[in-house]
Formats: C-alpha cells, sequence, structure tokens
C-alpha cells in the first residue's frame, strides 16, 4: 500500500509499467538511484526493497517527498530527500541508474502551473516541457554504462525522446509499451488533442511507452 498525502500525484498505469520495466534493471547495495519527479515514491520504494543503500528522491512538491520519505521509512529504508526542480540540486552528483515519470499530458497553455494537482500532470502545449529539461540534463549525470528509465505518453513526442537521447551519446531503446484508456484528465482535454490533431475525434486510448538509455 502507498501512502499519499493530498495533492500528491496517485501510483497510475505509468506508475505500473515503469516499475514493472525496472525488474531487468541490475541493483546492489551500492548502486545509486535517482528518482526524478518521485511522486508517492513507488520508484524509491521498488530501489529500496531490491536492496539499494543510495536513494535520493527529488521532487518539486514538499508533499510528495514526505510522501517519499514515508512510504520507504515504513518499510524500514531510508532515502535522500531533495527539494528541486528536476537536476538543478544534484548536478554534482553522479548515478548508476537515473528513473523519470514526469508530467506528459499536454495543456492549454506552455506556462506551467505553480501549484494545486495540475502540476502533477501539466506539461506544456507540447507535453514536452519536463521531457525534454531531463533528455538534455540526466545524461550529464550517469556514470559510464549508466541507465536512464523514462515513461510517458505516445501523445507527447516518441520520436524526440529518442533523438534527444541519440543526440547525447546514449543508446536507447523501448523497454516497455501498455495502451491505457485515457483518464479523466485526457478526457476533459479531448476537445483539445482534437483540435490539435494530436488524436482522433474517436480516439479513447493512449500508449504508455518506457524508453531505456545507456550511457
Amino acid at each position: 500500500m502507498i501512502i499519499r498525502f493530498p495533492g500528491v500525484y496517485r501510483p497510475q498505469h505509468d506508475s505500473q509499467i515503469l516499475v514493472e520495466s525496472l525488474a531487468v534493471e541490475r541493483v546492489h547495495p551500492g548502486t545509486r538511484v535517482l528518482d526524478l519527479c518521485a511522486g508517492s515514491g513507488v520508484v524509491s520504494v521498488w530501489a529500496t526493497q531490491s536492496g539499494v543503500r543510495r536513494v535520493t528522491a527529488v521532487d518539486i512538491s514538499r508533499r510528495a517527498l514526505a510522501s517519499t520519505w514515508l512510504n520507504t521509512a515504513v518499510r524500514g529504508h531510508r532515502v535522500r530527500v531533495v527539494r528541486g526542480d528536476l537536476v538543478s540540486r544534484v548536478r554534482h552528483r553522479r548515478f548508476d541508474l537515473i528513473v523519470a515519470n514526469p508530467p506528459y499530458v499536454p495543456a492549454e497553455h506552455d506556462e506551467l502551473p505553480a501549484r494545486g494537482r495540475a502540476r502533477c500532470w501539466d506539461a506544456g502545449h507540447e507535453g514536452r516541457a519536463l521531457l525534454d529539461r531531463i533528455c538534455a540534463d540526466a545524461p550529464d549525470l550517469l556514470e559510464n554504462g549508466g541507465r536512464l528509465v523514462v515513461v510517458q505518453s505516445t501523445l507527447s513526442g516518441l520520436e524526440k525522446t529518442r533523438a534527444m537521447l541519440g543526440e547525447r551519446g546514449l543508446r536507447v531503446e523501448i523497454a516497455r509499451r501498455m495502451r491505457v484508456p485515457f483518464g479523466p484528465v485526457l478526457q476533459q482535454r479531448r476537445s483539445l488533442l482534437v483540435a490539435r490533431g494530436v488524436i482522433s475525434p474517436q480516439q479513447s486510448t493512449e500508449e504508455l511507452v518506457v524508453f531505456r538509455a545507456v550511457k
């Protein structure tokens, strides 16, 4: 059971497919793991339960970090929690595994919400406000042989993610896919996405994709 403070992203299909994809990752107590956009801490829970003792969880939300800390603590583990804007507070560190479940839902405007529940999913006009920054900045934090694992929707530009990571010298593959029905947010934005040509008028599902990129 995952404990979640009000306003913190509720683990959904993207959390599930992301954690499932991590089953193939080799980790040990000394593996340095960075949980970006930690949310309620499902990735940190996976890492600590897999025996990792060097987990850093980053989120911009204090409530998210409190949820992450609590969900690992009740299982007898500790993680380092850092409040920050993506990698801004950990640029000086290096990691063996970086895992990210960022907001990726296309929004009406590029301006990101400063607070409120929408901060959990709104990601600018193209849904890439955070994805682009992760693709640009996270590779610098990887040790040689390190891995970046990130989940997104096909509505947010798969080929751009592949291209950006490839340009940074990473070997990129799709580790997992899952087709899921639209949730409440996408249902509310159906007209907007149809008008932009992102989805068809009859479309009611999206595909979630997990990228795995090795330095």
